[in-house]
């Protein structure tokens, strides 16, 4: 029986013979691309290149893909588990031609591989086609010899011209075309009938390979432009072809599911291996662990919301297996047995993944038995439907998803109210679309795309430029001819000098001039369409068009500002590495003129001792004043050569690497010093966790470095003035005033126990007897709550058998402490009492029976509240 590394190795080394460049898998997180949450398909990686601004060495390529469904549009997370196929994390086999081959061969390739290769039988394939589509028709009938009734064609089921399974685009406008679906007959013991029949969603015949035949550039109005050079797209499942290759239906049937899946019956002791459950938590693992290795770490936002529902489900999971204790973080090491030679960077990750993954279910363990409790009560009373007040809760103060309250209810034969949920979510989803990171906030329109060249970037060498030509100009997202004086957009050039924000370097700053000095201020440069610098700002004067040269001039005060704290920030990435250890990797940055900000994986916080060494370490290689050497090589060499990537970074087969020293070298397209020694000085002004997992640092470099540290010294001096000392023995004069403050503290503590006893004395006379209990309620001026506290000890001697109620107030809050000894104790609880007056002036209190505290405001209702005391004794008594 074929394995599933086995089938993946198969399809990579056919395509490589059919001259296929073989690509590994992009990451989970898709470089630079803010439309898509997650990488999902197999061609977003290549996006670029079929929209036409990116060029490879190669014209078709072959890459088992790692893709994941869980966020956003494509999210098949509530039926992982339940189904024989959804799964969260998937690998897509894919096989490309860029203007290339077309629809004969990427038909002739797919059979070649399916029935001559992989020995299906002829006869339990069949493919779907666009109904249109006589090419593809007559390849497979003449070229292939598949019989007519086993090629099904497929019109528009989507409600609109060219919406149709069998018709794919990537956009509203741009690249599209029809495609063949192949699909495998499982046999007739399998309910379900063929594609386009009445019972296609049944089981029996189950779509393996898609080939999607770009052919078209679609217009704003609809119409279909034939594209100059088509090109070929191809996904199949590996889950998919493997259940088929080893003789099985369902996915979790495959060897790679099995092995994980009895690695999960190991860890929660579950005998049963049909255990839905079990299913989950295999499938959830891998895509924890690969969300983890490319640089997503749990949050309350964005990916990092979507790493913590699947944790969390799969955690739910466990908890219905009975397990209590950490069991998912163990999952780590069985699937880099199973997948690590084919992914070295999960084995490389290992620990981190882990760790990261130990961390979650810690925090989760804290409030998933109450939360269950929560929902155990909720589910009794509700009538077939939680309701959304319900789920907000669990959501908001448990931490459940809703997704997984719903998933719970799902189980036990309940809704949810998702209307009221949302409805409760407001104000929370407004500042999340306000805050997203995902919407996009420039993108050129395909069809021009395709006609303009990319952007040359002349920034490395210079900071000016003449004869830029103006290839395109945007208004409020809308592409227009001409811009005058007052109005604000964005123009795009052929070559610049700007750099557009990347890496975490933000965009350039500066002005474009023509000839008869008409001005265009730019506040920000950014990408566009990946390929295309946009240049953001407003006309001060005159107007600028389509077509005019003009010169560019960066604001080069600024970029060299920004440059000091870029170069750092890979100077404070090794010495992290060198000072933490290897498991340190980038998570996030922002290099800017007058700061730099690089957030990093770590699970603990850093001491003083270890960030002195991180700053002395960078210090020490900035007077090394290294070269700062610029190497242009392939991505793997750039790997071989030792270079880090960086985490939601994009890199082409052709990449740009850094070297200073041999302390640091990384992957990296920003603008940087010339040798080390330029950053001057590196100051970190703060350290500090900023999620699970997660630390930041921010810190300055060159002046505003030298500024930070005259700042301090002012600071120091003022501080020494203040205190009657010089900067050399201030230290020691703090001390003085620090023990000598200690000093007399405890000298006023004294004093407070004193009054407090005197002050008892004189409570103890004014004690009423109700039913031989001598209660004391009273307010008492100038008392803190320990005075308080004092106060009711003593007295709770004196009286014996006693109720006691004190209270104080200070700048409009009352403090409450109440006290029951003796033989009042069986009868009254103090935290009920406490909680009585505290109620009156708008607080809250509680206890044990014998001490209690609370507070709430200093109102006149306080010493009404009080005056009751002896009554509600009484009561309590009778």
């Amino acid at each position: 029986m074929k394995t599933s590394a086995d089938i993946r190795t198969d399809f990579l080394e056919f395509f490589r013979s059919k001259g296929h460049a073989v690509v590994p898998s992009a990451p989970l997180v898709p470089g630079n691309d803010p439309s898509l949450l997650f990488t999902n398909a197999g061609m977003v990686q290549f996006k670029d290149v079929f929209l036409g601004g990116e060029k490879r060495s190669y014209k078709r390529a072959a890459s088992s893909q790692r893709c994941l469904r869980a966020g956003g549009k494509h999210n098949d997370l509530d039926s992982v588990g339940y189904t024989a196929r959804h799964h969260t994390f998937f690998e897509m086999l894919g096989n490309f031609s860029f203007g290339d081959y077309f629809k004969k061969d990427a038909i002739a390739y797919a059979w070649e591989l399916l029935t001559a290769v992989w020995k299906i039988p002829a006869d339990k394939l069949l493919v779907t086609i666009y109904h249109s589509d006589d090419e593809a028709f007559d390849i497979w009938h003449k070229d292939i010899g598949l019989p007519a009734e086993r090629i099904i064609r497929i019109g528009d089921n989507k409600g609109a011209p060219y919406a149709s399974d069998n018709f794919w685009q990537m956009a509203d406008t741009g690249p599209c075309g029809p495609c063949s679906e192949i699909f495998y007959d499982h046999g007739e013991g399998i309910p379900g009938g063929p594609p386009g029949s009445p019972d296609e969603d049944g089981d029996r015949f189950i779509e393996i390979w898609n080939n999607v035949f770009m052919q078209f550039d679609r217009q704003p109005d609809g119409t279909l432009v034939p594209l100059p050079a088509p090109c070929v797209d191809t996904g199949m499942g590996l889950e998919r072809i493997s259940a088929v290759l080893q003789h099985v239906h369902s996915n979790y049937e495959i060897d790679l599911f099995q092995a994980l899946i009895k690695a999960a019956s190991e860890l929660t002791g579950t005998a049963d291996l049909e255990n839905k459950s079990l299913r989950v938590i295999a499938d959830h693992i891998r895509a924890c662990s690969f969300l983890i290795v490319d640089g997503v770490l749990p949050s309350n936002e964005g990916r990092g919301y979507v790493l913590r529902r699947i944790i969390r489900r799969a955690l739910r999971h466990g908890w219905m297996l009975g397990v209590r204790g950490g069991f998912f973080h163990k999952m780590v090491k069985p699937l880099v047995q199973l997948m690590g030679e084919a992914y070295p960077e999960l084995a490389a990750k290992q620990d981190l993944v882990a760790q990261a993954l130990k961390a979650e279910e810690e925090r989760f363990a804290e409030t998933l038995d109450q939360g269950m409790k929560i929902f155990d009560e909720v589910a009794k009373r509700s009538q077939g439907s939680i309701p959304g007040a319900d789920a907000f809760r669990l959501y908001d103060t448990y931490g459940f998803p809703v997704d997984l309250t719903a998933d719970i209810a799902r189980e036990r034969g309940l809704t949810v109210d998702m209307a009221g949920f949302e409805s409760a979510m407001e104000q929370q989803r407004e500042r999340a679309r306000e805050a997203s990171k995902f919407a996009s906030a420039g993108v050129l329109p395909s069809e021009l795309v395709a006609k303009l060249h990319p952007t040359q970037f002349l920034g490395y060498e210079s900071l000016e430029a003449d004869g830029c030509k103006v290839m395109a100009l945007m208004r409020d997202g809308v592409v227009v001819d001409r811009v005058e004086a007052g109005q604000q957009a964005v123009v795009v050039l052929d070559k610049t000098p700007f750099y557009a924000e990347s890496g975490g370097q933000v965009g350039d700053q500066g002005v474009l001039l023509d000839a008869k000095h008409d001005r265009f201020q730019v506040l920000d440069t950014q990408k566009l369409s990946a390929a295309f610098h946009g240049h953001v700002g407003s006309v001060l004067s005159g107007a600028i068009a389509v077509g005019d040269l003009i010169s560019a001039r960066v604001d080069g005060e600024r970029r060299q500002a920004t440059i000091l704290n870029h170069s750092a920030t890979h100077l404070l990435h090794a010495a992290l590495r060198e000072v933490l250890g290897e498991h340190v990797t980038q998570k996030g940055s922002l290099v800017a003129p007058d700061r730099l900000r690089f957030d990093f994986a770590h699970f603990q916080p850093i001491t003083a001792e270890q960030l002195a060494q991180i700053e002395d370490r960078v210090n020490q290689q900035i007077r090394a004043n290294a070269e700062a050497e610029v190497h242009h090589m392939g991505m793997q060499e750039a790997l071989d050569f030792g270079a880090m990537a960086l985490f939601g970074e994009k890199y082409g087969e052709h990449v740009r690497v850094l070297k200073m020293g041999d302390f640091s070298v990384e992957l990296c397209g920003g603008t940087h010093v010339h040798r080390a020694g330029d950053i001057g000085l590196f100051k970190i002004l703060s350290e500090g966790g900023i999620s699970a997992g997660v630390r930041r640092i921010e810190a300055v470099t060159g002046q505003g470095a030298l500024e930070h540290v005259a700042s301090l010294e002012s600071r120091v001096g003022d501080l020494a003035r203040l205190t009657g000392s010089s900067n050399a023995d201030l230290v020691d004069k703090i001390k003085q005033i620090l023990d000598r403050q200690k000093k007399l503290e405890k000298e006023l503590e004294a004093i407070k126990a004193k009054l407090a006893a005197g002050a008892a004395g004189d409570l103890a006379s004014t004690a009423q007897d109700i039913g031989g209990i001598r209660v004391v309620a009273a307010k008492l001026e100038g008392a803190d709550p320990k005075s308080l506290r004092d106060s009711v000890d003593v007295l709770k001697q004196k009286l014996g058998d006693a109720v006691i109620v004190l209270a104080a107030g200070k700048d409009g809050k009352a403090s409450l402490v109440a006290g029951v000894s003796g033989a009042a104790l069986g009868k009254l609880k103090a935290g009920e009492l406490v909680g009585k007056v505290a109620a009156r002036i708008g607080g809250k209190g509680g206890g044990r029976p014998d001490m209690a505290q609370g507070g709430g405001d200093d109102s006149p209702e306080l010493l009404q509240a009080l005056s009751e005391v002896p009554d509600w004794v009484s009561s309590a008594l009778n």
